[in-house]
């Protein structure tokens, strides 16, 4: 009896402490530790390039050209406090950019290096009619960089996380900046274990 009831108690416990998973609507805000999350980087990776595309440098290129501009992102770095995940910001502003409709992109350097692997490939693999040549890639016109910084406030157990992206459009043919972009982003969070 006594090992039927230690062997209850101890079923009891492990199934206490079991993991649990709900599935959630990927749009949902899931706030869990302040630090920056998927909803910041969706968030400020559309508001971001919805100012970005709104703004006359647009319209002057075209006004040159009578082309849309094509943009590429460059580096994005992360300089704030805490791990960002920049690729997945990077690929959020991508597809901000690309769905805005108003300007063209083209593949970043290590898309564009297995893109150039291909077309060597095919040089020597694919038929004549469905080979595609080298030396026909569009140029980026524009490319956007910036940084991500943070500023971390902490008293106990309470903390102040600011988060500012700064982004910059600049110009390939004469490094002129045609577009600075701002966003901020600031946390209160109230936690027993708060870590720094």
């Amino acid at each position: 009896m006594i090992r039927w009831i230690s062997f209850s108690l101890s079923v009891l416990l492990l199934s206490a402490c079991g993991t649990s998973v709900k599935r959630v609507d990927s749009d949902e805000t899931i706030d869990l530790s302040g630090a920056w999350n998927d909803t910041d980087s969706r968030l400020v990776a559309e508001e971001m390039i919805d100012d970005a595309v709104s703004q006359s440098w647009i319209i002057d290129y075209f006004g040159k050209s009578g082309n849309i501009p094509t943009v590429i992102v460059g580096d994005i770095r992360n300089l704030s406090h805490e791990h960002i995940n920049v690729k997945t910001f990077i690929a959020d502003m991508e597809r901000s950019l690309v769905n805005s409709g108003k300007v063209d992109f083209v593949a970043s350097s290590d898309e564009r290096g297995q893109i150039r692997e291909e077309r060597v490939d095919q040089d020597i693999n694919a038929s004549e009619d469905t080979r595609k040549k080298a030396g026909q890639e569009a140029g980026a016109d524009f490319m956007l960089i910036g940084q991500i910084n943070t500023i971390i406030d902490a008293d106990d157990n309470e903390q102040v996380r600011y988060y500012q992206v700064d982004l910059t459009m600049i110009s390939m043919t004469d490094n002129r900046k045609v577009w600075l972009g701002q966003k901020k982003i600031k946390k209160f969070v109230k936690n027993s274990k708060l870590r720094y």
